[in-house]
Protein backbone atom coordinates (compact mmCIF):
# COMPACT_ATOMS: atom_id res chain seq x y z
CA UNK A 1 0.00 0.00 0.00
CA UNK A 2 1.40 3.41 -0.97
CA UNK A 3 0.94 5.91 1.82
CA UNK A 4 1.31 9.57 0.93
CA UNK A 5 0.94 10.82 4.48
CA UNK A 6 1.50 9.32 7.90
CA UNK A 7 -1.53 11.09 9.41
CA UNK A 8 -5.19 10.26 8.74
CA UNK A 9 -6.42 12.25 5.73
CA UNK A 10 -8.72 11.98 2.78
CA UNK A 11 -5.82 11.43 0.38
CA UNK A 12 -6.21 7.99 -1.25
CA UNK A 13 -3.67 5.25 -0.72
CA UNK A 14 -3.38 2.19 -2.88
CA UNK A 15 -2.34 -1.45 -2.88
CA UNK A 16 -2.29 -3.90 -5.72
CA UNK A 17 -4.73 -6.79 -6.18
CA UNK A 18 -4.51 -7.90 -9.83
CA UNK A 19 -2.46 -5.17 -11.49
CA UNK A 20 1.29 -5.11 -11.14
CA UNK A 21 1.63 -1.41 -10.33
CA UNK A 22 1.32 -1.31 -6.55
CA UNK A 23 2.31 -3.55 -3.64
CA UNK A 24 -0.36 -5.75 -1.99
CA UNK A 25 -0.71 -5.19 1.78
CA UNK A 26 -1.31 -8.87 2.50
CA UNK A 27 2.15 -9.77 1.14
CA UNK A 28 4.49 -10.18 4.11
CA UNK A 29 7.96 -10.17 2.37
CA UNK A 30 9.57 -9.86 -1.04
CA UNK A 31 11.03 -12.94 -2.78
CA UNK A 32 14.69 -13.64 -2.23
CA UNK A 33 16.65 -11.51 -4.67
CA UNK A 34 19.80 -12.41 -6.53
CA UNK A 35 23.05 -10.55 -6.07
CA UNK A 36 23.79 -7.90 -8.64
CA UNK A 37 27.06 -8.63 -10.46
CA UNK A 38 29.08 -5.70 -11.82
CA UNK A 39 31.68 -6.59 -14.41
CA UNK A 40 34.61 -4.52 -15.62
CA UNK A 41 38.37 -4.33 -16.08
CA UNK A 42 40.76 -2.89 -13.49
CA UNK A 43 43.33 -0.35 -14.59
CA UNK A 44 46.88 -0.48 -13.28
CA UNK A 45 46.18 2.47 -10.98
CA UNK A 46 43.06 0.75 -9.62
CA UNK A 47 45.05 -2.43 -8.94
CA UNK A 48 47.53 -0.40 -6.94
CA UNK A 49 44.67 1.13 -4.95
CA UNK A 50 43.24 -2.32 -4.39
CA UNK A 51 46.47 -3.62 -2.85
CA UNK A 52 46.75 -0.64 -0.50
CA UNK A 53 43.16 -0.62 0.72
CA UNK A 54 42.50 -4.39 0.75
CA UNK A 55 39.11 -3.74 -0.82
CA UNK A 56 37.41 -6.42 -2.94
CA UNK A 57 38.10 -6.32 -6.65
CA UNK A 58 34.55 -5.41 -7.65
CA UNK A 59 34.78 -2.15 -5.70
CA UNK A 60 36.62 -0.54 -8.64
CA UNK A 61 34.70 -2.24 -11.48
CA UNK A 62 32.71 -0.22 -13.93
CA UNK A 63 29.12 -1.23 -14.49
CA UNK A 64 27.94 -2.32 -17.90
CA UNK A 65 25.51 0.60 -17.95
CA UNK A 66 28.40 3.04 -17.42
CA UNK A 67 30.28 1.64 -20.39
CA UNK A 68 27.18 1.71 -22.57
CA UNK A 69 26.17 5.26 -21.57
CA UNK A 70 29.04 7.73 -22.22
CA UNK A 71 26.95 10.70 -21.11
CA UNK A 72 26.32 9.21 -17.65
CA UNK A 73 28.23 11.25 -15.08
CA UNK A 74 29.43 10.14 -11.69
CA UNK A 75 26.96 12.42 -9.94
CA UNK A 76 24.03 10.76 -11.70
CA UNK A 77 23.01 13.47 -14.16
CA UNK A 78 22.59 11.16 -17.15
CA UNK A 79 19.40 10.47 -19.06
CA UNK A 80 18.40 7.60 -16.71
CA UNK A 81 19.28 9.47 -13.51
CA UNK A 82 15.73 10.71 -12.89
CA UNK A 83 14.32 7.19 -13.12
CA UNK A 84 16.91 5.90 -10.66
CA UNK A 85 16.20 8.72 -8.21
CA UNK A 86 12.49 7.92 -8.44
CA UNK A 87 13.28 4.35 -7.34
CA UNK A 88 15.24 5.69 -4.37
CA UNK A 89 12.43 8.10 -3.52
CA UNK A 90 9.85 5.30 -3.66
CA UNK A 91 11.90 3.22 -1.23
CA UNK A 92 12.58 6.10 1.18
CA UNK A 93 8.91 6.88 1.64
CA UNK A 94 8.15 3.21 2.28
CA UNK A 95 11.21 2.77 4.49
CA UNK A 96 11.37 -1.02 4.92
CA UNK A 97 13.76 -3.75 3.81
CA UNK A 98 10.64 -5.81 3.08
CA UNK A 99 9.48 -3.18 0.60
CA UNK A 100 9.47 -4.19 -3.05
CA UNK A 101 11.21 -0.87 -3.76
CA UNK A 102 14.29 -1.96 -1.79
CA UNK A 103 15.38 -4.41 -4.48
CA UNK A 104 14.71 -1.89 -7.23
CA UNK A 105 16.69 0.79 -5.38
CA UNK A 106 19.72 -1.45 -4.88
CA UNK A 107 19.63 -2.56 -8.51
CA UNK A 108 19.41 0.99 -9.86
CA UNK A 109 22.17 2.31 -7.58
CA UNK A 110 24.42 -0.59 -8.56
CA UNK A 111 23.81 0.09 -12.24
CA UNK A 112 25.17 3.64 -11.82
CA UNK A 113 28.62 2.34 -10.93
CA UNK A 114 31.22 3.57 -8.45
CA UNK A 115 30.89 7.19 -7.32
CA UNK A 116 27.17 7.68 -7.86
CA UNK A 117 25.66 10.50 -5.74
CA UNK A 118 22.09 9.93 -4.67
CA UNK A 119 19.29 12.50 -4.32
CA UNK A 120 19.60 14.97 -1.45
CA UNK A 121 17.08 15.74 1.29
CA UNK A 122 15.30 18.42 -0.73
CA UNK A 123 14.91 16.15 -3.76
CA UNK A 124 13.43 13.38 -1.63
CA UNK A 125 11.00 15.56 0.31
CA UNK A 126 9.82 17.96 -2.42
CA UNK A 127 10.00 17.02 -6.14
CA UNK A 128 10.21 13.23 -5.76
CA UNK A 129 7.45 13.21 -3.14
CA UNK A 130 5.20 15.32 -5.36
CA UNK A 131 5.84 12.98 -8.26
CA UNK A 132 4.99 9.95 -6.10
CA UNK A 133 1.77 11.67 -5.03
CA UNK A 134 0.87 12.29 -8.65
CA UNK A 135 1.45 8.61 -9.46
CA UNK A 136 -0.83 7.58 -6.59
CA UNK A 137 -3.58 9.91 -7.80
CA UNK A 138 -3.32 8.47 -11.31
CA UNK A 139 -3.60 4.95 -9.91
CA UNK A 140 -6.67 5.96 -7.90
CA UNK A 141 -8.29 7.39 -11.02
CA UNK A 142 -7.63 4.14 -12.88
CA UNK A 143 -9.30 2.20 -10.05
CA UNK A 144 -12.28 4.53 -9.97
CA UNK A 145 -12.88 3.85 -13.64
CA UNK A 146 -13.31 0.14 -12.77
CA UNK A 147 -15.80 0.67 -9.93
CA UNK A 148 -18.72 1.32 -12.27
CA UNK A 149 -18.13 -2.02 -14.04
CA UNK A 150 -17.27 -4.35 -11.15
CA UNK A 151 -18.87 -2.53 -8.25
CA UNK A 152 -16.88 -2.19 -5.04
CA UNK A 153 -16.87 -3.00 -1.34
CA UNK A 154 -16.32 -0.39 1.36
CA UNK A 155 -14.20 -1.93 4.11
CA UNK A 156 -14.17 -0.44 7.62
CA UNK A 157 -11.64 -1.09 10.34
CA UNK A 158 -12.35 0.31 13.80
CA UNK A 159 -9.44 0.65 16.22
CA UNK A 160 -8.20 2.68 19.19
CA UNK A 161 -4.97 4.63 19.15
CA UNK A 162 -2.58 5.38 22.02
CA UNK A 163 -4.58 8.48 22.94
CA UNK A 164 -7.67 6.26 23.38
CA UNK A 165 -9.41 7.80 20.37
CA UNK A 166 -11.84 5.59 18.46
CA UNK A 167 -10.85 5.68 14.79
CA UNK A 168 -12.27 4.07 11.65
CA UNK A 169 -10.26 3.54 8.47
CA UNK A 170 -12.27 3.37 5.26
CA UNK A 171 -10.87 1.57 2.22
CA UNK A 172 -12.49 0.61 -1.09
CA UNK A 173 -11.99 -2.84 -2.60
CA UNK A 174 -12.39 -3.91 -6.20
CA UNK A 175 -10.70 -6.84 -7.99
CA UNK A 176 -8.09 -4.50 -9.48
CA UNK A 177 -6.88 -2.97 -6.22
CA UNK A 178 -7.63 -1.46 -2.83
CA UNK A 179 -7.59 2.28 -2.20
CA UNK A 180 -7.59 4.19 1.06
CA UNK A 181 -10.42 6.73 1.29
CA UNK A 182 -10.52 8.28 4.73
CA UNK A 183 -9.70 7.91 8.42
CA UNK A 184 -12.22 9.35 10.88
CA UNK A 185 -12.21 10.05 14.61
CA UNK A 186 -15.54 8.61 15.82
CA UNK A 187 -15.00 8.92 19.57
CA UNK A 188 -18.18 10.98 19.91
CA UNK A 189 -20.43 9.00 17.57
CA UNK A 190 -19.28 5.37 17.68
CA UNK A 191 -21.98 4.34 20.16
CA UNK A 192 -24.83 5.71 18.04
CA UNK A 193 -26.11 3.63 15.13
CA UNK A 194 -27.76 6.67 13.54
CA UNK A 195 -24.55 8.70 13.61
CA UNK A 196 -22.55 5.76 12.26
CA UNK A 197 -25.07 5.39 9.44
CA UNK A 198 -24.65 9.07 8.57
CA UNK A 199 -20.88 8.59 8.49
CA UNK A 200 -21.23 5.51 6.29
CA UNK A 201 -23.57 7.46 3.99
CA UNK A 202 -20.97 10.20 3.55
CA UNK A 203 -18.40 7.59 2.46
CA UNK A 204 -20.94 6.07 0.07
CA UNK A 205 -21.48 9.48 -1.51
CA UNK A 206 -17.70 9.93 -1.88
CA UNK A 207 -17.40 6.59 -3.69
CA UNK A 208 -20.67 6.87 -5.59
CA UNK A 209 -23.94 5.18 -4.61
CA UNK A 210 -24.17 3.29 -7.92
CA UNK A 211 -20.64 1.94 -7.50
CA UNK A 212 -21.05 0.43 -4.01
CA UNK A 213 -22.40 -3.11 -3.69
CA UNK A 214 -21.21 -4.21 -0.26
CA UNK A 215 -20.03 -2.78 3.06
CA UNK A 216 -17.95 -4.82 5.53
CA UNK A 217 -17.51 -3.63 9.12
CA UNK A 218 -16.96 -4.96 12.62
CA UNK A 219 -19.65 -7.27 14.01
CA UNK A 220 -20.48 -5.10 17.03
CA UNK A 221 -24.18 -4.44 17.65
CA UNK A 222 -23.94 -0.72 16.82
CA UNK A 223 -22.27 -1.49 13.47
CA UNK A 224 -24.90 -4.11 12.73
CA UNK A 225 -27.70 -1.60 13.46
CA UNK A 226 -25.95 1.03 11.32
CA UNK A 227 -25.65 -1.51 8.49
CA UNK A 228 -29.40 -2.13 8.55
CA UNK A 229 -30.10 1.61 8.46
CA UNK A 230 -27.70 1.99 5.53
CA UNK A 231 -29.46 -0.76 3.55
CA UNK A 232 -32.82 0.89 4.25
CA UNK A 233 -31.44 4.16 2.88
CA UNK A 234 -29.64 2.53 -0.07
CA UNK A 235 -31.48 -0.72 -1.02
CA UNK A 236 -28.71 -1.67 -3.46
CA UNK A 237 -25.99 -1.70 -0.77
CA UNK A 238 -25.66 -4.73 1.51
CA UNK A 239 -23.93 -4.92 4.88
CA UNK A 240 -22.15 -7.88 6.48
CA UNK A 241 -19.49 -8.41 9.17
CA UNK A 242 -15.96 -9.49 8.30
CA UNK A 243 -16.12 -13.19 7.35
CA UNK A 244 -12.51 -13.85 8.40
CA UNK A 245 -13.29 -12.53 11.88
CA UNK A 246 -16.44 -14.65 12.12
CA UNK A 247 -14.53 -17.79 11.13
CA UNK A 248 -11.88 -17.01 13.73
CA UNK A 249 -14.61 -16.71 16.36
CA UNK A 250 -15.98 -20.08 15.24
CA UNK A 251 -12.54 -21.64 15.64
CA UNK A 252 -12.28 -20.08 19.09
CA UNK A 253 -15.64 -21.59 20.11
CA UNK A 254 -14.63 -25.03 18.84
CA UNK A 255 -11.30 -24.72 20.67
CA UNK A 256 -13.19 -24.40 23.98
CA UNK A 257 -14.71 -27.87 23.64
CA UNK A 258 -13.30 -30.45 26.06
CA UNK A 259 -12.30 -32.84 23.28
CA UNK A 260 -10.31 -30.16 21.47
CA UNK A 261 -8.73 -28.71 24.61
CA UNK A 262 -7.51 -32.15 25.63
CA UNK A 263 -5.91 -32.74 22.23
CA UNK A 264 -4.22 -29.33 22.26
CA UNK A 265 -2.83 -29.78 25.78
CA UNK A 266 -1.46 -33.28 25.12
CA UNK A 267 -0.08 -32.26 21.74
CA UNK A 268 1.62 -29.25 23.29
CA UNK A 269 3.32 -31.48 25.87
CA UNK A 270 4.75 -33.68 23.13
CA UNK A 271 6.03 -30.70 21.13
CA UNK A 272 7.49 -28.99 24.21
CA UNK A 273 9.27 -32.16 25.34
CA UNK A 274 10.85 -32.73 21.91
CA UNK A 275 12.07 -29.16 21.50
CA UNK A 276 13.31 -28.81 25.08
CA UNK A 277 15.67 -31.82 24.86
CA UNK A 278 18.66 -31.81 22.52
CA UNK A 279 19.01 -35.52 21.84
CA UNK A 280 15.38 -36.27 20.80
CA UNK A 281 15.31 -33.22 18.54
CA UNK A 282 18.68 -34.04 16.94
CA UNK A 283 17.60 -37.66 16.42
CA UNK A 284 14.36 -36.62 14.71
CA UNK A 285 16.10 -34.07 12.47
CA UNK A 286 18.35 -36.81 11.10
CA UNK A 287 15.38 -38.83 9.81
CA UNK A 288 14.44 -38.66 6.15
CA UNK A 289 11.37 -36.57 5.47
CA UNK A 290 11.42 -34.78 8.82
CA UNK A 291 9.98 -31.25 8.96
CA UNK A 292 9.62 -29.00 11.98
CA UNK A 293 6.46 -29.35 14.09
CA UNK A 294 4.19 -26.31 14.24
CA UNK A 295 3.89 -25.02 17.81
CA UNK A 296 0.39 -24.25 19.21
CA UNK A 297 -0.25 -20.55 19.87
CA UNK A 298 -2.09 -18.81 22.68
CA UNK A 299 -3.57 -15.92 20.67
CA UNK A 300 -4.24 -17.19 17.14
CA UNK A 301 -7.17 -19.60 17.20
CA UNK A 302 -6.45 -21.27 13.87
CA UNK A 303 -2.83 -22.10 14.73
CA UNK A 304 -3.89 -24.76 17.26
CA UNK A 305 -5.63 -26.78 14.54
CA UNK A 306 -2.67 -26.34 12.21
CA UNK A 307 -0.42 -27.56 15.04
CA UNK A 308 -2.57 -30.67 15.59
CA UNK A 309 -2.43 -31.44 11.86
CA UNK A 310 1.35 -31.00 11.90
CA UNK A 311 1.69 -33.27 14.94
CA UNK A 312 -0.50 -35.96 13.35
CA UNK A 313 1.65 -35.89 10.23
CA UNK A 314 4.71 -36.63 12.44
CA UNK A 315 3.10 -39.60 14.17
CA UNK A 316 5.40 -42.25 12.65
CA UNK A 317 8.56 -40.25 13.44
CA UNK A 318 7.49 -39.78 17.05
CA UNK A 319 6.63 -43.45 17.54
CA UNK A 320 10.03 -44.40 16.11
CA UNK A 321 11.72 -42.03 18.57
CA UNK A 322 10.06 -43.47 21.64
CA UNK A 323 10.85 -47.10 20.75
CA UNK A 324 14.49 -46.25 20.11
CA UNK A 325 16.78 -48.04 22.64
CA UNK A 326 18.63 -44.77 23.33
CA UNK A 327 15.41 -43.23 24.64
CA UNK A 328 15.48 -45.46 27.74
CA UNK A 329 17.41 -42.82 29.69
CA UNK A 330 14.41 -40.49 29.47
CA UNK A 331 12.10 -43.10 30.98
CA UNK A 332 13.65 -42.32 34.35
CA UNK A 333 11.72 -39.04 34.43
CA UNK A 334 7.99 -38.65 34.88
CA UNK A 335 7.71 -36.34 31.84
CA UNK A 336 9.55 -38.81 29.63
CA UNK A 337 7.19 -41.64 30.61
CA UNK A 338 4.10 -39.43 30.26
CA UNK A 339 4.98 -38.24 26.77
CA UNK A 340 5.70 -41.79 25.63
CA UNK A 341 2.30 -42.95 26.95
CA UNK A 342 0.60 -40.14 25.02
CA UNK A 343 2.39 -40.98 21.77
CA UNK A 344 1.26 -44.61 21.99
CA UNK A 345 -2.29 -43.66 23.01
CA UNK A 346 -4.37 -44.45 19.93
CA UNK A 347 -7.39 -42.61 21.33
CA UNK A 348 -5.36 -39.39 21.35
CA UNK A 349 -4.42 -39.78 17.69
CA UNK A 350 -8.02 -40.64 16.71
CA UNK A 351 -9.29 -37.52 18.43
CA UNK A 352 -6.62 -35.41 16.71
CA UNK A 353 -7.67 -36.77 13.34
CA UNK A 354 -11.35 -36.05 14.03
CA UNK A 355 -10.65 -32.45 15.06
CA UNK A 356 -8.37 -31.86 12.06
CA UNK A 357 -10.91 -33.23 9.57
CA UNK A 358 -13.75 -31.19 11.07
CA UNK A 359 -11.76 -27.96 10.99
CA UNK A 360 -10.15 -28.48 7.57
CA UNK A 361 -13.02 -26.88 5.54
CA UNK A 362 -13.09 -23.88 7.89
CA UNK A 363 -9.32 -23.43 7.71
CA UNK A 364 -9.47 -23.58 3.91
CA UNK A 365 -12.28 -21.00 3.90
CA UNK A 366 -10.29 -18.77 6.27
CA UNK A 367 -7.33 -18.78 3.87
CA UNK A 368 -9.64 -17.74 1.02
CA UNK A 369 -11.34 -14.96 2.99
CA UNK A 370 -8.23 -13.64 4.71
CA UNK A 371 -6.55 -12.54 1.48
CA UNK A 372 -7.18 -9.95 -1.19
CA UNK A 373 -5.74 -11.95 -4.07
CA UNK A 374 -9.17 -12.73 -5.47
CA UNK A 375 -12.81 -11.93 -4.59
CA UNK A 376 -14.04 -14.24 -1.84
CA UNK A 377 -17.76 -13.47 -1.53
CA UNK A 378 -18.77 -16.39 -3.75
CA UNK A 379 -17.13 -18.97 -1.47
CA UNK A 380 -18.41 -18.15 2.04
CA UNK A 381 -21.78 -19.91 1.86
CA UNK A 382 -20.33 -23.07 0.32
CA UNK A 383 -17.42 -23.17 2.80
CA UNK A 384 -19.68 -23.10 5.86
CA UNK A 385 -22.13 -25.56 4.30
CA UNK A 386 -19.25 -27.90 3.42
CA UNK A 387 -17.97 -27.78 7.03
CA UNK A 388 -21.37 -28.90 8.33
CA UNK A 389 -21.75 -31.69 5.76
CA UNK A 390 -18.22 -32.90 6.44
CA UNK A 391 -18.86 -33.06 10.18
CA UNK A 392 -21.97 -35.17 9.63
CA UNK A 393 -20.04 -37.56 7.40
CA UNK A 394 -17.16 -37.94 9.88
CA UNK A 395 -19.57 -39.08 12.60
CA UNK A 396 -21.65 -41.10 10.10
CA UNK A 397 -24.73 -38.94 10.75
CA UNK A 398 -24.82 -39.85 14.45
CA UNK A 399 -26.54 -36.75 15.81
CA UNK A 400 -25.28 -37.13 19.38
CA UNK A 401 -21.69 -36.90 18.13
CA UNK A 402 -21.83 -34.27 15.37
CA UNK A 403 -24.41 -31.98 17.01
CA UNK A 404 -22.01 -30.08 19.37
CA UNK A 405 -19.74 -29.13 16.46
CA UNK A 406 -22.56 -28.33 14.03
CA UNK A 407 -24.38 -26.20 16.60
CA UNK A 408 -21.29 -23.99 17.02
CA UNK A 409 -20.92 -23.47 13.26
CA UNK A 410 -24.63 -22.82 12.75
CA UNK A 411 -24.76 -20.40 15.67
CA UNK A 412 -22.08 -18.14 14.17
CA UNK A 413 -23.42 -18.58 10.63
CA UNK A 414 -27.05 -17.78 11.53
CA UNK A 415 -26.11 -14.83 13.72
CA UNK A 416 -23.56 -13.15 11.41
CA UNK A 417 -23.05 -14.56 7.91
CA UNK A 418 -26.34 -16.03 6.72
CA UNK A 419 -26.93 -13.10 4.39
CA UNK A 420 -28.89 -12.73 1.16
CA UNK A 421 -25.82 -11.45 -0.70
CA UNK A 422 -23.67 -14.47 0.28
CA UNK A 423 -26.42 -16.88 -0.77
CA UNK A 424 -26.83 -15.18 -4.16
CA UNK A 425 -23.06 -15.19 -4.73
CA UNK A 426 -23.02 -18.93 -3.99
CA UNK A 427 -25.82 -19.63 -6.50
CA UNK A 428 -24.15 -17.53 -9.21
CA UNK A 429 -20.72 -19.12 -8.74
CA UNK A 430 -20.25 -21.44 -11.77
CA UNK A 431 -17.78 -23.61 -9.85
CA UNK A 432 -20.71 -24.81 -7.69
CA UNK A 433 -23.57 -24.39 -10.16
CA UNK A 434 -22.00 -26.88 -12.59
CA UNK A 435 -20.47 -29.23 -10.02
CA UNK A 436 -22.35 -32.51 -9.86
CA UNK A 437 -21.06 -33.11 -6.32
CA UNK A 438 -22.22 -29.74 -5.03
CA UNK A 439 -25.22 -29.47 -2.73
CA UNK A 440 -26.31 -26.22 -4.41
CA UNK A 441 -29.49 -27.65 -5.88
CA UNK A 442 -30.47 -28.92 -2.41
CA UNK A 443 -30.12 -25.41 -0.96
CA UNK A 444 -33.35 -23.49 -1.68
CA UNK A 445 -32.07 -20.71 0.57
CA UNK A 446 -29.40 -19.86 -2.02
CA UNK A 447 -31.97 -19.44 -4.79
CA UNK A 448 -34.19 -17.37 -2.50
CA UNK A 449 -31.22 -15.12 -1.82
CA UNK A 450 -30.78 -14.52 -5.55
CA UNK A 451 -34.49 -13.72 -5.95
CA UNK A 452 -34.23 -11.21 -3.12
CA UNK A 453 -31.27 -9.47 -4.78
CA UNK A 454 -33.12 -9.32 -8.12
CA UNK A 455 -36.16 -7.87 -6.35
CA UNK A 456 -33.99 -5.16 -4.80
CA UNK A 457 -31.93 -4.26 -7.87
CA UNK A 458 -33.88 -5.35 -10.98
CA UNK A 459 -37.56 -5.57 -10.03
CA UNK A 460 -38.78 -4.43 -13.46
CA UNK A 461 -35.97 -5.60 -15.75
CA UNK A 462 -37.63 -7.56 -18.59
CA UNK A 463 -36.38 -11.07 -19.26
CA UNK A 464 -34.01 -11.38 -16.31
CA UNK A 465 -35.72 -14.49 -14.93
CA UNK A 466 -35.42 -16.08 -18.38
CA UNK A 467 -31.69 -15.35 -18.16
CA UNK A 468 -31.57 -17.07 -14.74
CA UNK A 469 -33.11 -20.17 -16.30
CA UNK A 470 -30.60 -19.99 -19.15
CA UNK A 471 -27.72 -20.08 -16.66
CA UNK A 472 -29.20 -22.85 -14.53
CA UNK A 473 -29.93 -25.10 -17.51
CA UNK A 474 -26.62 -24.42 -19.33
CA UNK A 475 -28.11 -22.95 -22.47
CA UNK A 476 -26.45 -20.92 -25.26
CA UNK A 477 -23.00 -19.62 -24.23
CA UNK A 478 -23.26 -21.49 -20.91
CA UNK A 479 -23.62 -24.81 -22.70
CA UNK A 480 -20.33 -24.95 -24.56
CA UNK A 481 -17.85 -27.51 -23.12
CA UNK A 482 -15.19 -24.86 -22.52
CA UNK A 483 -17.52 -22.93 -20.19
CA UNK A 484 -17.92 -25.87 -17.80
CA UNK A 485 -14.23 -26.74 -18.07
CA UNK A 486 -13.18 -23.22 -17.06
CA UNK A 487 -15.75 -22.97 -14.25
CA UNK A 488 -13.35 -24.42 -11.67
CA UNK A 489 -10.13 -22.78 -12.86
CA UNK A 490 -11.25 -19.22 -13.64
CA UNK A 491 -12.34 -16.70 -11.01
CA UNK A 492 -16.16 -16.44 -10.98
CA UNK A 493 -16.28 -12.77 -12.00
CA UNK A 494 -13.90 -13.34 -14.93
CA UNK A 495 -15.85 -16.45 -15.98
CA UNK A 496 -19.00 -14.38 -16.31
CA UNK A 497 -17.15 -11.87 -18.50
CA UNK A 498 -16.01 -14.68 -20.79
CA UNK A 499 -19.13 -16.83 -21.03
CA UNK A 500 -22.06 -14.70 -19.81
CA UNK A 501 -22.49 -12.83 -23.10
CA UNK A 502 -26.03 -14.02 -23.93
CA UNK A 503 -27.82 -12.84 -20.74
CA UNK A 504 -26.60 -9.20 -20.43
CA UNK A 505 -28.67 -8.24 -17.37
CA UNK A 506 -27.72 -11.32 -15.34
CA UNK A 507 -24.10 -10.99 -16.49
CA UNK A 508 -23.89 -7.44 -15.12
CA UNK A 509 -25.50 -8.51 -11.82
CA UNK A 510 -23.26 -11.57 -11.45
CA UNK A 511 -20.05 -9.63 -12.13
CA UNK A 512 -20.94 -6.95 -9.58
CA UNK A 513 -21.73 -9.55 -6.88
CA UNK A 514 -18.90 -11.99 -7.54
CA UNK A 515 -16.29 -9.19 -7.73
CA UNK A 516 -16.65 -8.38 -4.02
CA UNK A 517 -14.64 -9.38 -0.98
CA UNK A 518 -16.22 -10.85 2.14
CA UNK A 519 -13.73 -9.57 4.72
CA UNK A 520 -11.97 -6.40 5.79
CA UNK A 521 -8.53 -7.99 5.90
CA UNK A 522 -7.24 -5.27 3.58
CA UNK A 523 -7.83 -2.76 6.38
CA UNK A 524 -5.47 -4.48 8.81
CA UNK A 525 -2.72 -2.22 10.14
CA UNK A 526 0.47 -4.26 9.62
Amino acid sequence: MVDTDSTPSSQPRVQQSRTGSVQNVRQKADPTWKHCKIKGILSDIDKAKLKKTNLPAHAFHESENEKESPNLSVSGKGKNSKKRKNNIGSYMKDGSVNSRYFKQMISKVASMGHGYTGPNYYALTVPLLKEAKTQVNLTILSLRSKWAETGCTIMCDGWTDRSHRSLINFLVYCPYGISFMKSCDVSDIVSSAENLCNLFSSIVEMVGEKNVVHMVTDNASNYKAAGKLLHAKYPGIYWSPCSAHVINLTLEDVGKMDLVKECVVLGSRITTFVYNHKWPLAWLRQRDGWTEIVTPGATRFGINFIALKSLYDHKEHLEALFICPDYKKFLKTEKGRGVKDTVFNQRFWNNCLIVVKIMEPLMRLLRICDTDEKPSLGYVYEGLSRAIRGTNEIFKNQESKYKPFVDIINKRWDKMLRKRLHAAAYWLNPAFQYDSNSSLHNEPEAYKGLLGIIQDLHPETPGIMHEVTMFRESKKSFGIPLAKKEAKTTTPDEWWRLFGVDPPHLQNLAIRILSQTSSSSGCERN
